[in-house]
């Protein structure tokens, strides 16, 4: 799995679909790249969109799923007491669901 950190088209840019094209095109690349990289075929890319700051619009029409929010914890958080905004998971699987049971069961 790969967490894709940021992307953010500006307010004034006016391209139609722009968002859906970048976000297909870096999940082409970010495949490709991992896979020569590590050997392994990458399965899954997450992000996490503020909702107070972001909509996820292009997320969404790129097909990305909407999984939930989080509970308001960061990764360091090891005693339950730091308090971030919660954020909206989206992934988008990169392989089908059959196909990454079998490579995890073998």
């Amino acid at each position: 799995m790969a967490n894709n950190t940021r992307f953010l088209i500006l307010p004034w840019v006016r391209v139609p679909q722009l968002a859906s094209h970048l976000l297909g095109l870096m999940t082409r690349q970010l495949f490709h790249d991992w896979r020569e990289r590590n050997g392994q075929h990458l399965a899954l890319v997450e992000t996490f969109v503020d909702e107070t700051r972001f909509q996820g619009t292009c997320y969404r029409a790129a097909n990305w799923r909407d999984l939930g929010r989080t509970t308001g914890r960061t990764r360091d958080d090891r005693y339950s007491q730091i308090q971030v905004p919660t954020k909206r998971v989206l992934v988008l699987p990169l392989q089908a669901l059959a196909r990454l049971r079998r490579e995890l069961a073998g």
